[in-house]
């Protein structure tokens, strides 16, 4: 964890004494209205999650997001051993693809300049994970912003304008390696090294091609990658195309290492895997939050490698939950999962336009840490159909003392 960032947090030592940390209280998260025919400005959510708080499930604060540095398409960000900010980015300032990394100072956040060498930025960029102990960052793709700002069109696919690529970076001379094609690896989004900051080895999910892949570093020294988990495609009628894929958006990993955690947005589940053996992940719990098969819905699915029957629609609390889950964030001691259903404004409005009109929502769901298992905590709804604003789309969820998928340890 990076030296001035600890002295903001609780600074664990190893993930497996952050475990031992306390139950987490708040919770952020972005809350977008842009593209959603609603003027208001994005703005920071704070939602407490302490069940023995009298504001248990409800926005307690929001702040208002304003840009003052100009710069476009940012993505992830993580703290560096430097006390700087790193931030990738998905394309230039007129949204062609550009997978570069923006540096900014770790306490007055301004804009210090690039990570990468003039001129050394990938084709497209999204994701990225570090791994010093291994001279290492790998960084992943989705496509430039002026293709999928608009929604999704197949004839991009077709035309080879989304990502397949995992890129190789030298962390010490910030250098581009290694770019490594995927088989069956179409747009590959979050990324995640195992958290024992010795390993080499991590997965990543591949959106449209719905697929888990291991990355790992081979004999010679270079990195390779191999697929270990397909969500089978379900064939469809009365949806965009005859078959639906299952949509991976969102990975992450335990801190312990042992489970491998993933939404598939349009099919509507979360899966939980154990990956004691990282080479053959088995998955150990299943739950429906929504999705795009519901029974009552438009799609009627044909045939089904999987389920038996189209799962029964999600409501809690009385309401019906419109979208599917989307980003994830689990609780230090792995016995929380919260969940929240919007992607991205543009695709929201094309696959799930009730997420427009009526707002995303955040869930938690219980885990067996045990014997694995997922089940929804009835008791659980942020709604953010209900902001002073307007419905709104809340997205990535993190924690003030670093979570799952922001702290990296070194």
């Amino acid at each position: 964890m990076a030296t001035k960032c600890v002295k903001c947090g609780p600074g664990y030592s190893t993930p497996l004494e952050a475990m031992k940390g306390p139950r987490e209280e708040i919770i952020y998260l972005p809350c977008i209205y842009r593209n959603t025919g609603i003027e208001a400005p994005d703005y920071l959510a704070t939602v407490d999650v302490n069940p023995r708080s009298p504001q248990y499930c409800q926005v307690i604060e929001a702040k208002e997001i304003q840009d003052k540095c100009g710069l476009s398409y940012l993505h992830t960000s993580h703290c560096l051993a430097s006390g700087e900010v790193m931030i990738s980015t998905l394309g230039d300032p007129k949204g062609n693809g550009k997978g570069g990394f923006v540096l900014l100072d770790g306490e007055t956040f301004e804009v210090k300049g690039t990570w990468q060498r003039p001129g050394g930025e990938a084709p497209l960029g999204y994701d990225f994970w570090y791994q010093p102990r291994h001279n290492v960052m790998i960084s992943t793709e989705w496509a430039a912003p002026n293709v999928l700002r608009d929604g999704f069109n197949p004839a991009d696919v077709e035309a080879g304008l989304y990502g397949s690529n995992l890129h190789i970076w030298d962390w010490q001379r910030r250098e581009l390696v290694q770019t490594l094609p995927m088989k069956d690896g179409l747009i590959p989004l979050e990324i995640r090294f195992l958290h024992d900051p010795a390993a080499s080895q991590g997965f990543v999910g591949c959106t449209l091609s719905s697929t888990i892949q291991r990355f790992y570093k081979n004999e010679a020294g270079c990195w390779s990658v191999e697929k270990v988990i397909q969500v089978p495609p379900k064939k469809v009628k009365n949806w965009l195309l005859p078959e639906m894929p299952g949509l991976i958006t969102d990975i992450l990993l335990s801190l312990d290492d042992r489970f491998l955690y993933f939404s598939n947005w349009l099919h509507g589940d979360l899966r939980q895997y154990d990956i004691s053996n990282p080479q053959k992940p088995r998955l150990v719990g299943q739950i429906f939050l929504g999705g795009s098969i519901v029974k009552g819905g438009p799609v009627q699915v044909l045939e089904d490698q999987e389920l038996r029957c189209q799962p029964e629609p999600l409501v809690v609390k009385g309401k019906r939950v419109a979208g599917g889950p989307q980003m994830i964030q689990l609780s230090l001691d792995g016995k929380r999962l919260y969940v929240t259903t919007s992607l991205y404004s543009a695709w929201d409005k094309q696959f799930y336009p009730d997420l427009i009109r009526e707002g995303s929502v955040m869930l938690q769901v219980d885990v067996d840490t045990e014997k694995g298992g997922l089940k929804l905590n009835p008791n659980f709804l942020v709604d953010f159909g209900k902001e002073p604003h307007g419905p709104a789309l809340a997205h990535e969820l993190r924690y003030p003392g670093g979570d799952c998928s922001s702290d990296i340890w070194i």
